[in-house]
């Protein structure tokens, strides 16, 4: 396991409130490998989700940071979004 990854994973599960989102969502990180995160809380794997979101390391890393909204990372390609797109916005107003 990448140590990125697991800090990433850490990070994520920091910034999301236990049991605050009841779908899953899966963050593939380009040349790392997947994030998943549910209610049962976040960690490094690369199991089916709801929704995929997929970025760069940098993209990624700048929304976990908050220096760049999501959606303005989806509307500029910098990140793709596979699968229910409702999820995927659940998933922006949880981590903000």
């Amino acid at each position: 396991m990448s140590d990125i990854l697991a800090q990433a994973a850490e990070a994520l599960g920091a910034k999301l409130e236990a049991g605050a989102f009841d779908a899953s969502a899966k963050f593939e990180i380009e040349g790392l490998g997947a994030i998943v995160l549910d209610s049962d809380g976040v960690r490094v794997s690369d199991e089916e989700a709801d929704v995929t979101l997929k970025a760069d390391a940098d993209t990624f890393q700048s929304i976990l940071e908050g220096d760049l909204n999501p959606t303005s990372a989806f509307m500029s390609g910098k990140l793709s979004v596979d699968g229910d797109m409702g999820t995927a916005m659940k998933l922006a107003s949880v981590l903000a």
